[in-house]
């Protein structure tokens, strides 16, 4: 039940992503790449400026409860923005406060949403429910961004905000009839003083967690801004309409679901598999900022796709798992902050450089961040494996 509600209420989310970037870049804007990073950073800001509330609210209150009013405000601001679009009053600065009030009540319900998967499976089946929660979310990502093209060549870019704010009635929906006592029991968090910053010293002192994080943070920061990558070589490179764009978010979507299910078909999440996500994802960059063609482009998104999602669904798993069950709402808030509260000063950045240096410049970012966080990861392999080799000795 959940997962067909969040497989509907995803595909208007994608859609919405979509329509928002192309009405800043092609509609409010004449292809302001920077704009689209502004409207990025205050989307996904909020993960880190309300970082300890939101994973203290993971842990200590009802997730479920948390999770219908976050995703009830977040369907109620696609519906405004999408009738101010239609009706034409529509600015950028509009787009801006809508985004920063979204991106407020996302940063609530992303660490909510992702220990909510531990809630309906249980910890034996957690990797399994995180890849294919995950598959749920891919699979629309393949679906929404064509959706959204077509939408917006045929009836306007108004129409797919509205249509996403509609589609949350089904996640809705799937989370008012689930049968709450076959939901598994967990420890919930006792609130004492310092509860709000306990997961930062919990992570402080896990030398495992905080290279997931370092790695999490250069390709969260500088390789994660599809947005901006996609769009200035859609409309920048390849001249292409809306139906082109949106094809081309769907063609990198094929790459994320053929990653998530490969990540399902794992028994467990290794640390190995974070270094070999992080090198392909740069490989898969470098190889798109030098693509010739639009269908060369689309084939390195699809190497792209798959090296992202192997790489961010094992540090989800590995971190949940790792992690004391009391602990797991403000741990995965973090990495929530890290993965997308670095966007603040990566978006902007990597827009400054493809509007002064072009969009492949921009990809070359990319490229660094993930062979930066593939190196974070060899040192990482080879200090464990010299102090395991010493404690061999000495024991």
């Amino acid at each position: 039940m959940w997962a067909a509600g969040a497989l509907v209420s995803n595909i208007g989310t994608w859609m919405q992503r979509t329509a928002q970037d192309w009405l800043v870049l092609a509609q409010l804007t004449h292809h302001d790449a920077a704009a689209v990073g502004t409207v990025m950073a205050l989307q996904f800001g909020p993960q880190l400026l309300l970082l300890p509330w939101t994973g203290f609210a993971a842990d200590h209150y009802d997730r479920r409860t948390l999770l219908m009013a976050t995703q009830a405000t977040m369907g109620l601001l696609a519906l405004a923005l999408g009738l101010m679009t239609v009706l034409g009053v529509v600015q950028l600065w509009h787009v801006y406060l809508f985004a920063f009030a979204s991106g407020c009540a996302s940063a609530f319900d992303a660490p909510v949403r992702q220990t909510f998967v531990a809630d309906l499976v249980g910890d034996d089946d957690l990797p399994n429910a995180v890849a294919l929660n995950s598959t749920s979310f891919n699979a629309a990502r393949m679906i929404g961004p064509a959706v959204a093209g077509l939408v917006i060549a045929s009836v306007g870019t108004g129409w797919a905000f509205l249509l996403n704010g509609i589609s949350f009635f089904a996640v809705l929906g799937s989370l008012f009839f689930l049968h709450v006592d076959s939901l598994h029991a967990r420890t919930r968090a006792v609130r004492t003083k310092g509860s709000l910053t306990d997961g930062l010293r919990y992570v402080w002192g896990r030398p495992d967690l905080k290279a997931i994080l370092v790695m999490l943070f250069l390709i969260g920061t500088f390789g994660m801004n599809f947005p901006i990558f996609i769009s200035t070589m859609a409309v920048g490179v390849f001249h292409t309409d809306a139906r082109g764009y949106g094809l081309l978010s769907s063609i990198m979507a094929v790459g994320t679901l053929a990653g998530a299910l490969l990540a399902a078909g794992r028994d467990k999440p290794r640390f190995a598999s974070l270094l070999i996500g992080s090198a392909v994802f740069g490989l898969g960059c470098a190889l798109a900022a030098v693509a010739p063609g639009y269908w060369f482009f689309a084939a390195a998104l699809v190497v792209i796709g798959v090296a992202a999602l192997t790489f961010t669904n094992t540090t989800n798993s590995l971190m949940q798992l790792t992690t004391a069950a009391a602990m797991r709402g403000r741990v995965m808030a973090l990495r929530l902050g890290i993965a997308l509260g670095g966007t603040p000063i990566g978006a902007p950045m990597v827009g400054w450089v493809a509007n002064h240096m072009g969009p492949r410049w921009a990809l070359g970012v990319g490229a660094a961040s993930g062979l930066m966080a593939a190196g974070v990861g060899i040192y990482t392999m080879l200090y464990d494996a010299h102090h395991e080799a010493r404690f061999r000795r000495s024991g």
